[in-house]
């Protein structure tokens, strides 16, 4: 008798395990796919986010994150990276070597996690302060084997179909070495073009937005809310479809700051990332299935927040006490690690301290946690 009760209660239990298990894959596989928003801060390391928190009028953005990491910079070619390898690292999850867009230390292209959620019925977008053939945007789409190859990494996104696209690179596109015109191989594919404005992208068409023969002004220069503009644009554009959609978006001038010793730029460049990451905040809260991840590519410049120096009537220099500024090592990208912050649908997975390409596959993990697997 007892042996019969125990052999039942057996069977009931693995029935329900069973029963439990299958109702966990059908509701993974209901789940709504994620949508991600890659925000990538040029030259951003931990005293350009300090910056924020100094200089800004109210509080920082980056203060809002409960989940932060940090991640480490190398190329395969260089301890010291630059944006092609980093973006490259963050984009595909392989290291490679300094110079190289979406290829490997061997020049053999990689898929980007952009194109490979293209072929999982995402939708894409891309937006920039500097052309969009640069470095960063350049390594979701293109495969090249040096990032100054400007008018082959244009061909390569004509065939990249791409959503939403803004920045600048104009030149690269209608003045070109080989004569061709590839906004009009743009127009065939349905693409709503404007070279004047960020005007009001048409729904049933990409758009693409370029708005400068190369850069877009800096904020010293007068650039205005183009960034957060854009970002708040394309969220609206893409999140209009039943579709999901993969968006990076990057603050280009941070790290041209670090590069001009210019910490008037830098800060002001912080502050209108920050700004941006305020808009896709928002869109978070309405739309909580969505993950946003916030790194750097490298740090620039070696810049530290310090004491501010005055000199007296005298002549002696004194420490001012409410007042800080910011000091550079020199003109140069470094290696110090750079920060990494999450928010929305899996954030948890990226805290703690890991290289530069595991972003990619932690956005893999998080992607595949919602029903969506890529590799």
């Amino acid at each position: 008798m007892n042996y019969f009760c125990k052999n039942v209660n057996f069977k009931a239990s693995a029935a329900f395990s069973l029963l439990l298990f299958v109702a966990m894959l059908s509701a993974q596989k209901k789940q709504k796919p994620l949508n991600v928003i890659f925000m990538i801060g040029d030259g951003m390391g931990v005293s350009q986010v300090t910056s924020a928190f100094y200089f800004g009028n109210s509080e920082p953005n980056f203060q809002k994150f409960k989940i932060v990491g940090l991640s480490e910079t190398s190329s395969t070619s260089d301890w010291v990276t630059d944006s092609a390898a980093g973006a490259t690292a963050l984009s595909t999850g392989e290291k490679t070597y300094k110079r190289a867009i979406g290829v490997n230390k061997d020049s053999v292209a990689l898929p980007t996690i952009l194109e490979q959620l293209q072929k999982k019925n995402y939708q894409t977008g891309l937006v920039s302060l500097t052309s969009i053939t640069h470095a960063t945007p350049a390594s979701y789409y293109a495969h090249v084997k040096d990032r100054d190859l400007h008018e082959d990494i244009a061909l390569d996104l004509v065939k990249a179909n791409v959503n939403f696209l803004a920045g600048g690179g104009l030149k690269f596109f209608n003045k070109r070495k080989d004569g061709k015109n590839l906004l009009n191989e743009f127009k065939k594919l349905n693409y709503n073009i404007d070279t004047l404005k960020l005007s009001k992208p048409i729904q049933n068409k990409n758009n693409f937005y370029l708005l400068a023969q190369d850069e877009l002004p800096n904020k010293v220069q007068g650039r205005g809310d183009f960034l957060p503009e854009a970002t708040q644009t394309a969220l609206d554009y893409l999140s209009k479809n039943e579709k999901p959609f993969f968006l990076m978006v990057e603050g280009s001038f941070i790290d041209w700051g670090g590069h001009a010793k210019d910490g008037e730029m830098m800060v002001k460049e912080v502050i209108d990332f920050d700004k941006t990451i305020g808009v896709v905040m928002k869109f978070i809260k309405e739309n909580p299935n969505t993950l946003l991840v916030v790194t750097a590519d490298h740090e620039t410049g070696g810049a530290s927040i310090g004491k501010f120096m005055e000199k007296d009537s005298t002549g002696k220099e004194k420490n001012i006490k409410d007042k800080v500024q910011v000091n550079f090592i020199d003109n140069q990208h470094t290696a110090a690690l750079v920060p990494v912050f999450a928010m929305g649908k899996n954030q948890e997975l990226f805290s703690g301290v890991y290289p530069n390409n595991i972003i990619y596959h932690k956005l893999v993990e998080a992607l595949k946690k919602n029903g969506t697997t890529i590799k």
